[in-house]
């Protein structure tokens, strides 16, 4: 007997070749991803303190903190204090935590008998007095005073009682989450009514409260301001708080008014706001106006500003500038151009007594998160009462370290501004993928083709069924090799910035009004013709899976019952059309003309999964159209491999003695031959899912090499190990032809016999008979 086994010796060679050279890669990879590169000086991660969070070498400090290290009490504790009530009842009220410039509302609450039941009967400011918060003296509500009878009111009450009612529309308006529409529509009118009296800057009490109340009206939801019935209030607010500038100076978290006396010599005036960070932490916004400047400022601290350029000057001195600034556009509602994020466009607005303006200079400094937003355009606009929408009628647009404007107007300027979101395209394929996915494209063709021409040496249906599953997979394989790299990333990589001008002089062909703050990236049907194919045959290759997984149960566990009628016929009707019909269905619900991104990602073609925020989304195709009958098809053929290893595999049959057990290694084969044909290695993608970024990374490698070389087990399990084929290549190869070597296997010897009375003779007759004692399941495929 020869004792050499060339046969296994070449099986051998190959498996150690290749998983050698795969984990050699993997480590290689690994050592590159955790190794550190000298990038010059290495900056130290800041430390926060009270919650703050670490970003870009700067605390993010939450709402109660503020300082470089979020080391400053930003909030005033909880307190109590006892007044009188309009009632004349002597009360004891308690107010819980308040952050700096916010109301809190006390935890008393009018009685139920009133009209403003169940409403704080008082709030109270904490404010800030250089590094100590202070609380200020509580207002008390009228319980019996609501929005609507203050509106009534106010119409007709002398100036005496304007504060009075400037203070309870305060506190009615102080939880801007709970206002409704007509709230803002009463409230408003109250503000305009209020403003609108003679004299009212006389009266700071009642002034500073309605811009307060202006400005809890701004946090109040968005979608609120949308409604037609609010159209016609909010302008007339806007076009009152613009002649109230003239005379006021207040400012308040989301509003603010400035004005000045307007020299006669001044042929310039400058309106400017900034953040105030002289004692390290942010301070309300900083306003101030200049006179007779040569120009726009390059302060990059600066927010907004706005430079008039003034002519005919009166001749007298009473001549007076004002300056409105709000934070956010919500009293200015668009119906062409739609906010899709959550950034807020501020809007200045300018005006002049006593002399006229040839033109008006704006600049704004943008801040947002550069690490997800890329800004792609902008657009120079006035609100046009008219139009009671956006115009950039007169209007040029200009960059350099600000968006610049240069308009005719001089009230309610703002920029629209229009974004994309910066994309983290992957990278190209590493080199474990190109092998992996190589030589299972090579594996797969030389199973289908060797499965076509020996088709003969076994069922029907075994070819088919396995060739079905081969051909899915290959199919898949080609097209994510070629195809799943978004064309877009190509264009991403080279500068970023390239696309939208870092200086653009003033330019009034190219201000267009924008339509949206967001923009989508370059329409590529490219990407979503290999989502498509990519989801179709994964699909398929999972589903055909499951199939092999039914066939082998009826082939190992009902071995003595034919297969239903029409079994290829039914296989294949299901293993193609139901991954068609699922990806139809996906696409009708998803897919729109220019809205491809409810279908697939941008960062690569393949399903989307993400919402705009980058979290996981329920309502995205990748969860219930991929994940879910993925999963379901993974569940089905684990419990089938778990009865076929219980039953047949791994049966301990005790009638059996040693030696003629099966060996551990062919039960091992056995058992690895049907995790591979039902794809049960595609459960370690769950395992990625863990939150430790190391233990994740392992698996995402350890995922690649299994999943990307599918097709090489499939081909080495299936193809090599066949005797058929081990024959075809001693013939092609003499080097490789395998010696006859007998291999005895578990046999029973019976010895029958039989005896003939008539002669008085013994005839004896025997007869070997050689069976397997346990099913191999390399028969079924081979």
């Amino acid at each position: 007997m020869p004792s050499l086994h060339w046969d296994r010796t070449l099986l051998g060679i190959t498996c150690c070749a290749v998983t050698v050279t795969l984990w050699a890669l993997c480590i290689w990879q690994l050592v590159l991803r955790f190794k550190t590169e000298p990038t010059g000086p290495v900056v130290p991660p800041c430390f926060c303190l009270n919650g703050g969070v670490c970003q870009e070498a700067a605390c993010m400090c939450p709402a109660e903190w503020v300082g470089p290290l979020c080391e400053i009490v930003n909030f005033c504790e909880a307190s109590t204090c006892t007044v009188n009530t309009s009632d004349s009842i002597t009360k004891t009220l308690t107010f819980g935590r308040i952050i700096v410039g916010k109301y809190g509302n006390s935890k008393e609450k009018c009685e139920l008998s009133t009209v403003n039941a169940n409403t704080s009967i008082a709030i109270r400011m904490c404010s800030r007095e250089g590094r100590i918060p202070t609380l200020e003296p509580p207002k008390i509500l009228y319980c019996n005073e609501d929005l609507d009878s203050l509106a009534s009111q106010v119409e007709t009450t002398d100036f005496s009682h304007v504060s009075a009612i400037a203070s309870n529309t305060l506190i009615l308006t102080s939880m801007p989450e709970q206002l409704t529409p007509h709230n803002i529509s009463a409230a408003a009118n109250i503000a305009v009514q209020i403003l609108k009296m003679p004299n009212i800057s006389k009266d700071s009490q009642a002034s500073v409260a309605v811009m307060t109340t202006v400005s809890q009206l701004l946090d109040a939801s968005e979608k609120i301001f949308s409604h037609n019935n609010l159209l016609n209030v909010t302008a007339s607010l806007t076009k009152t708080m613009e002649k109230f500038s003239l005379t006021g100076n207040i400012s308040q978290p989301n509003v603010a008014i400035q004005s000045a006396p307007l020299k006669l010599s001044s042929s310039t005036v400058l309106f400017s706001a900034q953040r105030d960070t002289a004692l390290g932490y942010y301070q309300p916004t900083k306003l101030e106006i200049q006179q007779n400047v040569p120009g726009l400022s390059s302060n990059h601290n600066t927010e907004v500003q706005i430079l008039l350029n003034v002519i005919n000057n009166s001749l007298s001195d009473n001549g007076r500038v004002g300056f409105v600034l709000y934070q956010n556009d919500k009293l200015f509602q668009s119906r062409i151009y739609q906010s899709r994020s959550s950034f807020s466009k501020q809007i200045v607005s300018g005006n002049i007594e006593g002399g006229r303006t040839s033109s008006v200079e704006i600049a704004f400094s943008p801040k947002y998160d550069t690490s997800e937003l890329q800004l792609r355009d902008h657009a120079c606009v006035f609100w046009d009462y008219t139009l009671s929408d956006w115009s950039t009628a007169g209007c040029a647009k200009g960059r350099d370290q600000f968006l610049r404007c240069r308009c005719n107007h001089t009230t309610h300027f703002a920029v629209l501004m229009a974004f994309q979101i910066k994309y983290k395209y992957v990278k190209p394929l590493e080199y474990i993928s190109y092998i992996g996915v190589g030589l299972s494209t090579a594996g797969l063709v030389i199973t289908i083709f060797f499965q076509i021409f020996t088709r003969k040496t076994r069922k029907l249906s075994v070819t088919w069924m396995l060739v079905s599953l081969c051909f899915s997979m290959l199919i898949f394989n080609i097209i994510f090799i070629s195809g799943i790299e978004n064309q877009n990333a190509r264009n991403h990589s080279s500068n970023t910035t390239s696309s939208y001008q870092q200086y653009l002089p003033y330019d009034t062909a190219s201000n267009t009004l924008l339509t949206s703050d967001m923009v989508d990236p370059p329409a590529d049907s490219w990407c979503t013709a290999v989502a498509v194919l990519l989801h179709y045959f994964l699909l398929a290759t999972f589903l055909w899976t499951a199939l092999n997984s039914a066939h082998l149960y009826l082939l190992l566990l009902r071995a003595m019952k034919p297969l239903p009628g029409h079994f290829l016929i039914t296989m294949s009707v299901i293993g193609w059309g139901i991954p068609a019909v699922v990806v139809a269905i996906t696409l009708g619900a998803t897919y729109r003309e220019g809205k491809a991104l409810n279908y697939r990602q941008e960062e690569f073609c393949w399903l989307a999964a993400l919402d705009q925020n980058q979290n996981f989304s329920m309502q995205k195709p990748m969860l219930w159209s991929f994940l879910l009958p993925v999963t379901l098809i993974l569940l089905f053929n684990i419990t089938i491999f778990i009865k076929i290893s219980a039953s047949v595999i791994w049966k301990k049959n005790k009638n059996l003695t040693r030696n003629k057990k099966d060996s551990f290694m062919k039960k091992l084969i056995g058992t690895i031959s049907i995790v591979v044909v039902l794809g049960i290695t595609w459960t370690i993608g769950y395992l990625m899912l863990i939150s430790h970024e190391d233990t994740s990374l392992v698996f995402s490698y350890l995922f690649c090499i299994l999943n990307a070389t599918q097709g090489l087990q499939i081909c080495i399990l299936y193809t090599f190990r066949s005797p058929i084929f081990r024959k075809k290549v001693s013939e092609v190869f003499p080097i490789f032809r395998v010696p006859e070597v007998p291999l005895h296997l578990h046999s029973k010897t019976y010895h029958v016999f039989k005896s003939q009375p008539a002669k008085h003779s013994r005839e004896t007759f025997r007869s070997t008979q050689t069976s397997s004692e346990s099913i191999s399941l390399s028969t079924f495929s081979n």
